[in-house]
């Protein structure tokens, strides 16, 4: 029997990858079902992948044609569970799943420190699908706990140094972040070398040598080579730091800027920093102060990090 391991790519997927690697009670013959993308290739190299059409954000047709891939793919193997991070293809697996009677999980992106998602709002609504939040605070009615992301890293004092490389990410969403850019190059000194990866962002006349994506194996090499990161308060990118030991600078996106839809980046990288797992500034707060502060600390993996223990009844 195969596990179904369903995510939309992006921080979705980078959650489920960390998650899986703590998770019991699912099937160890797992098949990943994903869109197509650098960063899908580069994470799924090594792991049974599938690609599938992109289901973008509220998109009613693509959750519909997702599904038609998930009940094709429900007939031609013996699904055991599906397991599934969000966002959208989380609509096309998890109620078709639950309807068969296959153990259907939903865990909450771990960038909803409060509210659930729309996604999540909306498979409340599905019966038989068990539902999992990665905040204790969180856990209540129908949602319970299993465990988070971020449970495996801690941060540590680093021998003090200078910083030189800087990788600056802000994600590959529709949503431009040109407040984050205006301010790091107020900020920066001359003679830095920096990988800019800057997404949908308007960087006319700015003078930068930058990239609207980097492949994932790319990126993950440049950040641990670099002495400090600054990303937007993307979950994927937070924990792309993190796992390559580096504590990040997380500057939120904000909705009320139209950098987003809502404002959950902010409470994201408030929780972080109140854990000592990230600095968190605006970018009116930042300085370059806090990238050295950053860069005197290294982030580890706990030796004995709690499992991800998903439930065997709804």
């Amino acid at each position: 029997m195969t596990a179904l391991l369903v995510a939309t790519n992006g921080g979705h997927l980078a959650q489920l990858v960390e998650l899986a690697e703590r998770m019991h009670g699912i099937e160890a013959d797992r098949l990943w079902v994903t869109f197509d993308s650098p960063q899908s290739r580069s994470l799924l190299a090594d792991r049974r992948h599938l690609f599938i059409r992109e289901i973008d954000e509220r998109d009613v047709r693509g959750v519909l044609a997702g599904m038609a891939s998930a009940r094709q793919l429900m007939r031609d193997i013996d699904v055991s569970a599906v397991v599934s991070t969000g966002s959208a293809i989380a609509l096309s697996f998890l109620p078709l799943a639950a309807m068969r009677g296959i153990p259907a999980h939903y865990i909450e992106s771990s960038a909803r420190v409060a509210g659930p998602s729309l996604t999540g709002r909306l498979l409340q609504l599905v019966p038989r699908v068990r539902l999992y939040r990665q905040y204790p605070h969180a856990a209540r009615g129908r949602w319970g706990y299993a465990g988070s992301v971020f449970d495996g890293f801690e941060a540590r004092p680093a021998a003090a140094r200078d910083v030189r490389r800087v990788v600056v990410t802000v994600g590959s969403g529709v949503h431009g972040f040109r407040r984050l850019i205006d301010r790091l190059l107020a900020i920066l000194p001359a003679g830095l070398d920096i990988l800019w990866q800057t997404g949908s962002t308007a960087i006319d006349g700015l003078g930068i040598a930058a990239r609207p994506t980097v492949p994932a194996a790319e990126l993950q090499r440049a950040i641990r080579d670099a002495d400090v990161v600054v990303a937007h308060a993307g979950c994927g990118s937070a924990l792309t730091a993190l796992a390559a030991g580096k504590l990040p600078v997380l500057v939120a996106r904000e909705g009320r800027h139209g950098e987003l839809v809502d404002e959950h980046q902010m409470q994201l990288a408030g929780w972080l920093g109140q854990r000592g797992l990230a600095v968190h500034r605006t970018p009116e707060s930042l300085g370059f102060s806090d990238l050295l502060a950053a860069a005197a600390q290294s982030v580890g993996r706990r030796a004995d990090p709690p499992a991800i223990q998903l439930a065997r009844t709804p």
